[in-house]
């Protein structure tokens, strides 16, 4: 059979690399960097850009645009072979590097080019210092912490831990959103802690910054609300993020969507999130943060409509609407591809991509624009379609299509070869074909020609005849060899009903030729499945989970192998789930069996319970080890629900029973028996210690901490391990030591903050673990021993300074240079009238800096500073304090401004001082101007004041009119801010009927439930007001609005206190005062609660039970103690003493001496004792008229003893005076006296 053609379209053949080897080829780039390209900064730069051609090409870069000549940057070398750039960065700037780059590769035969690439360096870049005031809230509201890390890029991985660096519990009260806040829907009592840190970790360079700690203080309900956000009762909910009721959000087709939605109330609201406008995508589904966050991954148009988020508690419920857009960066459809041509050929390149907004489609040839060429007849461009016709030899080029809109943009190059070669033919020769029996045979016979060409063969039937065959081609068959058996299907899909939301399986089981590869393909309808992760197609089998009613049709399985291929068919009806079904947890699994036993693996099979009308989802297989944690169960893993048997992996040294539970969506069935105990061997250690670190606790020496293994890890018994040290670039040989059951180890004696390498390694009674990471810790720090020298501070205005300082050698640091910080504070004021005021404060720079602002200073002021460094360890020694001065301010407001003495032409203003002069005041300023019933504003009028006058008086005003005043101070930098006050004149007495005063009776009375206030008033105007200010106090007025009452209660006023109290009638603005009552001066008792009568309370009157009972105990020893001395007439005792001075008095017993008081020998009534307990007299020749006073009535009794009063001297009677009796006097001397007996 002879067979003719001719070359109509283009050669299909060209890249087998049999004839690529001696063919010319246009540059085609193999190798690139990605468009965005993020480097890091402490390693070198290396930009990846491969090409291959014949010949091979050369290469060349543009940098933003413009030429890059690498030659004249010995930084910048290209590989050999390559264009790929390597930037050598050390002692370079990095930024000095960052630009957008482009690949060129040039051969004779055409230009190709790279993508733009972007570079950029990673930053992470430090927090900047602040500081965070405490935070007192009261229990129960709503709080969020914010974290505000710095921009980093890529930006950082956000979380919140304590001081200890472990995270902080979250909840669905407490929750972390996506910019990193942290927030409480409602705060707890348990809340309070002053460690709330925020960290950011940046994935690029591995590192993590943190916030400084804030403080927060929960207070409980009872507590004062002083100083707190707010108080809470239960409450409904609101959202704190998003706000309003709705709100939208963009998101590019591909990249994930976050939705979040957070609330607040009391109790803490629930988060539920529906799709309005349709279902979730279950396989790219997830709910994040306690349901507060909806997840999407690869994001598709189908995903664009309303998401709807609902906040509810047992008071309400809120929603949030959130409209989603979905926007598209181009994309590809078709990319152009490469076309061979001989010369006089036609062909096509096409460029077809999408995206949202649609993407403009543009050409460029060999890197230039195609308009910018000379015009080809043989080439037409027709949108994203180039068609070439009769083609040329040298015509040869590559084109370059460009896809973009405002999200993205697509390059793709592919190239035009014009070749004219000789025919060859590239199917070997003798190929053996399978075919079968009775069946057409495909015969394939691949060249590479152009031109007419023609085939000869025996009774050998030509299909699909490819279009470059020219050669003459014989083919010859032998019969008898080759033929197979056919491809036939044993088990058929069946028919099925199922259930909405239940599984089904389709079997297809098929046999065929072992020789042959088989491919199996399941179709729905004809044609293919649907996009859906709830098909699953196994070897023998079709599954689909989770059915709809869209899955109802028919499903056909093909197998095709490389020769024929078989079908079968199979219905699926999906009908309504049983109504009143009972869905339960299902049973646990059964019948475990251990098949396939290995030493670190092990094969499980078990059958399943009952599923109880739900799916089973998952099985969940758990482990028990009766050597390390006996009774203890971990999960392991977990395998879907329609598998019924998994391959376990093993540790080593580990006595296994394995159980089963089943889980569905009613939840997870009971464990299932255990499985019979596999036990694993020892060995030694697959793997060292995690977290290992070395620092220093204190300045000489070294801790070397790790994260101990568990059992599991272990491998066997016998587990140690083997710690090693050597300080870095110093010590060659490492120092050892073997050590069990700790997970740290310490060197001593140091030097203090030098660098060590360390490494910890496992071992136990079987061997030791890999070689072990080395990692570099420090010894520990000291206190830097330094100031910082040549503090230097430069004024920059009233109330900014800069200060300047030498860094300190950092060997003087001891440790790792955390900073400087600058203590200042104002000595005093340079005005006489300021107070004296000391308040340090600190600000903390960062350690590469040399100089920082200290803002916020008091104008007119002499301030003192110093620097000092500081490291971990803490501060050092500070520098000498400095003082600067700073130049003068404007004022401050004046502390008051009072207007008085309303006359008919005439008004008075009285004012004080700012409380911040800031300088020298050098006046006053005054502005006032006419305001009529309609707030209509008259001229300005402008009067300036010396700066001692405190008062002025206004003359020749307009008689019943309102005026606003300005008032403000200046100095020699200005005028400070004003203050405001409005009031009005008299109207002329011509013009009122004569009067009494329109307020009279103002009284007042202090009660339980405040002050009431209550007056006269016959005025006509409605607006009146109480006015109220503590005496003494040069603030505001305080007003109270009084709607047509003649009463006011004023609550609030604080006890201890007096306030000047007045009430007041205004215009109908509020403003103007028009009538005033005489001011009430109103004194608030320090104990406004009601008293409680203490006689009638139970404690007091056991209390003075008790003391009567001590009184009455004391005044019968102090009888007994009396009656122990006897009776002696007072002769006798007289007779007794030789001492011209009494006995004293005793103070046990309160008698003289050894005297006792009988009935017989009282005192009088009303006399006393000297206060000094003793009574004194004269020589013995005194007369009785020295005892007796002015009267010498002294009387004798019957045994002759004298009874008498002795008159008291001047001195004993002022002493005595405190203790005077209440009874009546003696009638021998009304003054107060002695008594002798």
């Amino acid at each position: 059979m002879l067979f003719l053609g001719n070359l109509g379209n283009a050669l299909e053949v060209p890249l087998d690399p049999k004839v690529l080897e001696g063919l010319p080829q246009p540059p085609t780039i193999t190798h690139q960097s990605p468009k965005d390209f993020i480097i890091d900064p402490r390693e070198n730069i290396v930009i990846h850009c491969d090409a291959k051609g014949k010949p091979h090409p050369s290469f060349s870069w543009t940098r933003n645009g413009t030429h890059f000549d690498i030659d004249q940057d010995p930084k910048v070398t290209m590989r050999p072979h390559s264009g790929t750039l390597v930037v050598d960065i050390s002692g370079e700037k990095v930024e000095s590097y960052e630009g957008v780059y482009q690949c060129t590769a040039r051969n004779e035969h055409g230009t190709a080019v790279s993508n733009n690439i972007v570079i950029r360096q990673s930053r992470s870049p430090l927090w900047s210092k602040e500081r965070n005031e405490p935070i007192i809230v009261q229990e129960g509201v709503s709080l969020v912490l914010q974290c505000r890390p710095p921009a980093g890029l890529p930006p950082p991985i956000i979380f919140w831990m304590n001081i200890n660096f472990q995270r902080l519990p979250q909840s669905s009260r407490v929750s972390q959103a996506l910019n990193g806040d942290l927030y409480f829907s409602n705060v707890l009592k348990e809340d309070s802690r002053n460690d709330y840190i925020c960290y950011a970790r940046f994935p690029h360079t591995q590192t993590i910054q943190q916030k400084q700690p804030i403080t927060v203080t929960v207070l409980n309900r009872k507590c004062v609300r002083v100083l707190t956000y707010g108080s809470a009762e239960e409450r409904r909910p609101t959202f704190l993020i998003p706000s309003g009721s709705s709100s939208s959000k963009m998101v590019l087709r591909g990249q994930v969507l976050e939705l979040e939605c957070i609330a607040e109330g009391l109790p803490t609201p629930e988060v539920s999130w529906s799709k309005v406008s349709g279902e979730f995508p279950a396989k790219r589904t997830s709910f994040l943060h306690f349901q507060k966050t909806l997840r999407i991954v690869d994001v598709s148009e189908a995903d664009a409509g309303e998401y709807r988020c609902t906040a509810r508690n047992r008071l309400a419920s809120v929603h949030h609407t959130i409209r989603v857009t979905v926007k598209a960066a181009p994309y590809w459809i078709s990319t152009p591809r490469n076309l061979v041509l001989a010369p006089r050929e036609r062909g096509n390149l096409i460029c077809r991509a999408s995206g949202t907004p649609k993407p403009t489609i543009t050409w460029a040839m060999n890197g230039i624009p195609i308009e910018s060429e000379c015009s080809d007849p043989s080439r037409k461009v027709e949108g994203d379609t180039i068609i070439f016709e009769e083609v040329q030899t040298g015509s040869s080029a590559v084109y370059q299509c460009h896809a973009s809109n405002e999200y993205g943009y697509l390059l793709s190059n592919a190239f035009v070869n014009v070749l004219s070669e000789t025919p060859r033919v590239l199917t070997p020769a003798n190929k053996v074909y399978q075919v079968i029996r009775n069946s057409r045979a495909l015969l394939d016979c691949s060249s590479f020609v152009h031109g007419p060409f023609e085939f000869l063969g025996d009774d050998i039937q030509i299909l699909h005849p490819s279009l470059n065959v020219s050669t003459i081609v014989k083919s010859v068959m032998r019969k008898g060899r080759g033929w197979e058996k056919p491809t036939r299907i044993l088990k058929q899909p069946e028919y099925k009903v199922v259930q909405r939301n239940r599984n089904v399986v389709f079997e297809c089981k098929v046999k065929h030729d072992p020789s042959l590869i088989p491919t199996m393909t399941w179709v729905k309808d004809n044609g293919e499945l649907p996009d859906d992760e709830r098909f699953v197609v196994d070897s023998d089998s079709l599954t689909i989970t989770d059915v709809t009613e869209n899955d109802a049709g028919t499903y056909t399985c093909i197998m095709i192998t490389t020769l024929d291929q078989d079908s079968a068919s199979a219905e699926l009806t999906v009908v309504a789930p049983t109504p009143a079904i009972v869905y339960e947890q299902p049973d646990p699994p059964t019948d475990l069996e251990l098949t396939d036993q290995k030493p670190r693996s092990v094969q499980l099979t078990w059958i399943p319970g009952d599923e109880h009308n739900s799916p089973i989802h998952m099985f969940v297989i758990q482990y028990s080890d009766s050597l390390h944690h006996h009774g203890h169960w971990h999960n392991l893993t977990v395998v879907p629900g329609t598998k019924t048997t998994a391959h376990l992996k093993l540790s080593p040294y580990v006595h296994y029973t394995f159980r089963v539970l089943a889980l569905n969506a009613v939840g997870l069935s009971n464990p299932s028996l255990p499985s019979r105990v596999y036990k694993t061997n020892p060995s030694a250690p697959d793997e060292n210690p995690s977290g290992v670190d070395g620092f220093g606790t204190e300045h000489d020496n070294l801790v070397i901490s790790w994260k101990p293994m568990s059992g599991h890890q272990a491998n066997g018994p016998g587990l140690q391990y083997k710690v090693m040290w050597r300080q870095k670039d110093v010590d060659k040989e490492w120092t050892s030591v073997t050590v069990a059951n700790v997970s740290k180890f310490m060197v001593s004696g140091t030097p203090t903050f030098t660098p060590y390498e360390v490494q910890v390694q496992a071992i136990n009674d079987y061997g030791i673990g890999p070689e072990p990471a080395v990692v570099t810790g420090h010894s520990g720090e000291d206190l830097p021993m330094q100031a910082p020298d040549n503090v230097q501070v430069l004024v920059l205005n009233s109330s900014l300074a800069e200060v300047h300082w030498e860094p300190v050698p950092p060997k003087t640091v001891r440790g790792r240079l955390k900073g400087y910080k600058v203590y200042y504070w104002r000595e005093r004021s340079l005005h006489k009238h300021n107070p004296h005021h000391v308040e340090q404060q600190v600000l903390t720079f960062s350690g590469n800096k040399s100089h920082g602002m200290l803002p916020g200073l008091q104008p007119y002021s002499l301030y003192l500073f110093n620097v000092r460094v500081f490291n971990s360890k803490g501060e050092g020694p500070a520098s000498s304090n400095q003082q600067f001065e700073t130049p003068e301010g404007v004022p401050g407001r004046p502390s008051f401004l009072r207007i008085t003495n309303p006359n008919l032409d005439s008004l008075t203003l009285e004012w004080g001082p700012p409380y911040d002069r800031n300088g020298r005041l050098t006046g006053y300023t005054l502005k006032y101007q006419t305001v009529n019933i309609s707030d209509v504003l008259g001229p300005v009028e402008e009067l300036a004041l010396p700066a001692n006058e405190t008062s002025v008086t206004l003359l020749n005003l307009k008689y019943s009119t309102r005026y606003k005043f300005y008032f403000n101070a200046k100095t020699g930098q200005g005028a400070g801010p004003v203050v405001t006050e409005e009031a009005a004149t008299i109207m002329d007495e011509g013009t009122l009927h004569p009067a009494a005063p329109a307020f009279g009776n103002v009284s007042s009375s202090v009660g339980e439930d405040g002050t009431l206030i209550s007056w006269e008033y016959w005025g006509v105007e409605k607006n009146v007001y109480v006015e109220y200010i503590v005496e003494n106090d040069n603030k505001e007025w305080q007003k109270e609005y009084v709607n047509g009452s003649r009463v006011y209660v004023l609550k609030g006023l604080k006890e201890g206190l007096s306030y000047r109290v007045r009430v007041v009638a205004k215009g109908h603005n509020g403003q103007a005062v028009l009538h005033q009552s005489e001011e009430l001066l109103v004194m608030i008792p320090a104990m406004a609660a009601r008293q409680v009568d203490i006689a009638t309370q139970g404690w007091f009157i056991g209390l003075m039970c008790a003391i009567a009972l001590l009184i009455l105990v004391l005044l019968i020893i102090c009888f007994i103690q009396r009656n122990k001395g006897g009776k002696y007439p007072v002769k006798e005792k007289e007779d007794a003493h030789t001492d011209p001075e009494f006995q004293p008095m005793k103070e046990d017993d309160c008698t003289f001496g050894e005297y006792s008081d009988t009935e017989d020998h009282k005192p009088l009534k009303g006399s006393r004792t000297p206060s000094n307990g003793t009574v004194h007299r004269d020589n013995s020749d005194d007369s009785l008229v020295d005892y007796g006073g002015d009267g010498g009535d002294g009387q004798f009794n019957e045994d002759g003893s004298f009874i008498g009063q002795y008159s008291g001297k001047s001195s004993a009677r002022d002493t005595a005076g405190g203790h005077e009796s209440s009874e009546a006097p003696s009638p021998v001397n009304t003054s107060a006296m002695n008594s002798f007996v």
